[in-house]
């Protein structure tokens, strides 16, 4: 199915002011997130032959799945080369390829998965859309597996926005919108066919945005991480109860002449 990158009037226009430098630091600081998405090779599908095309277009029919028919242009940045400096990264290694409307769908969506909670911000309010959108438009091969994912999964919900309730996502009720989510959120036994790849995806773009999220100063004090602080004074060490987990921990594993009290 064909997609339109039209802002729909309904969708609040995203707006940020993370500089350029800002998001490329929180996008070096996302690929290195132990809560990244690890690849799963079934979100999109490889260009179809002759041979599978078919198999493919049948699968869809039985199941009544639909998706979207992206005609993406490949991406042509150079990246970092091989002495990046992640201090004092460039201003602008690779041109940024989102459209607003789709940062707009973006953010939105955001915003459902990570809401504002009090004083902790939502999503969109620490910049995850931009971060996201430095992440899709690196050249490289993880960034571009990711891109093709996340922009497939924007078109597939307006797509079928339209096909359940006659408008765009953006345009939709928050009831209807959470409808649509609600037959995506998770791939499992109870997914329904033409809902499984979507779910695959929607998986990935979770993942994405909630990585991004800790990732950001905002989302780290959220978690109560206090790495990468100063400490006043000499450094006390391990605290008593520490060093005697650690010690129960050799023990246990034959070291204990490593044991801090062997």
């Amino acid at each position: 199915m064909s997609h339109k990158p039209e802002q729909d009037a309904a969708l609040q226009p995203y707006q940020t002011n993370m500089t350029r430098r800002q998001s490329l630091k929180l996008m070096a600081a996302l690929a290195a997130s132990s809560m990244l998405p690890a690849l799963s090779g079934c979100d999109t599908a490889p260009p179809a032959t002759k041979t599978d095309a078919p198999t493919t277009a049948l699968t869809g029919a039985l199941t009544g799945e639909h998706w979207p028919d992206l005609k993406l242009t490949p991406l042509s940045g150079t990246g970092y080369g091989k002495d990046p400096n992640l201090i004092l990264p460039p201003q602008s290694p690779w041109p940024l390829t989102l459209t607003p409307a789709q940062l707009s769908l973006l953010a939105l969506l955001a915003d459902i998965l990570v809401p504002r909670e009090g004083a902790v911000p939502s999503a969109s309010e620490v910049g995850v859309p931009t971060v996201l959108d430095e992440w899709v438009s690196a050249p490289y091969p993880r960034q571009q597996q990711d891109r093709v994912t996340v922009l497939s999964a924007l078109a597939w919900l307006d797509d079928e926005a339209t096909m359940r309730f006659g408008s765009r996502f953006g345009a939709l009720t928050r009831p209807q919108q959470i409808t649509i989510i609600d037959d995506i959120a998770f791939d499992n036994a109870d997914t329904k066919p033409q809902f499984q790849r979507m779910a695959k995806a929607f998986a990935v773009l979770r993942g994405l945005v909630v990585a991004a999220f800790f990732a950001t100063p905002e989302g780290t004090k959220d978690i109560g991480y206090v790495g990468n602080t100063a400490i006043g004074g000499d450094y006390p060490g391990p605290t008593p109860a520490a060093k005697a987990h650690l010690d129960k921990v050799l023990t246990e594993l034959g070291l204990k002449e490593f044991a801090w009290q062997a």
